[in-house]
């Protein structure tokens, strides 16, 4: 028998759907929105935000490191507004602040260093992970209805292996691999969401 999980108002209770490009989280997390209702808060995708609102996107390693940088501080203090504005609510998170470390042109301790952290602390934040691979894994296109997305199918599969190191360790990590039926593949994330949320509430 599990134990019971003890709900904190303290710290909202976090899901982070995270993985490669074009794997489907952003349509997992509003389906998922749509059928459960209120108990779900989304915390949007700090990245996709800033880059579709104009923030500075270039290509040297000193301009990936400041867009990293305040990526992820924008990520964390979107969470921290969220958790404060619904403390009883579940913080659904489309992708989390360990996600820029995939994305860092140095070594991943570099990233957590310069981020003032370290790995094992960020997975702490999180309460449940759903990795959902890539669908470049497949050779499929990930083009989908992102108009930031700039990667290419081999940029793409490289990000989300090194997206899956970084996550993997965490003790309730899920892994929704590809399927060349999205849709099969989009039923099972939900049924796996579904069941994380109902694991929470017993």
């Amino acid at each position: 028998m599990k134990e019971k999980k003890n709900k904190s108002p303290e710290k909202a209770f976090r899901i982070v759907l995270t993985g490669g490009p074009g794997g489907g989280k952003t349509t997992a997390a509003d389906l998922f929105r749509r059928e459960i209702g209120e108990k779900v808060v989304i915390v949007p995708e700090a990245a996709t935000m800033m880059f579709s609102g104009g923030f500075p996107r270039y290509t040297e390693p000193e301009a990936v490191c400041s867009a990293q940088r305040a990526i992820y501080h924008v990520q964390r203090n979107l969470e921290s507004i969220q958790a404060a504005k619904f403390p009883s609510r579940i913080l659904l998170c489309d992708r989390g602040t360990i996600d820029g470390a995939a994305y860092w042109p140095e070594s991943d301790r570099s990233f957590f260093d310069e981020m003032g952290t370290t790995l094992e602390n960020e997975l702490l934040t999180y309460d449940g992970v759903i990795f959902f691979e890539t669908a470049a894994a497949g050779g499929l296109g990930i083009e989908g209805g992102n108009p930031v997305r700039r990667e290419s199918l081999k940029e793409a599969v490289k990000i989300d292996r090194q997206l899956y190191k970084l996550w993997s360790s965490h003790p309730n990590f899920i892994e929704v691999h590809h399927n060349e039926s999205f849709f099969k593949k989009i039923s099972f994330g939900l049924a796996i969401l579904d069941e994380m949320v109902r694991e929470f509430e017993r």
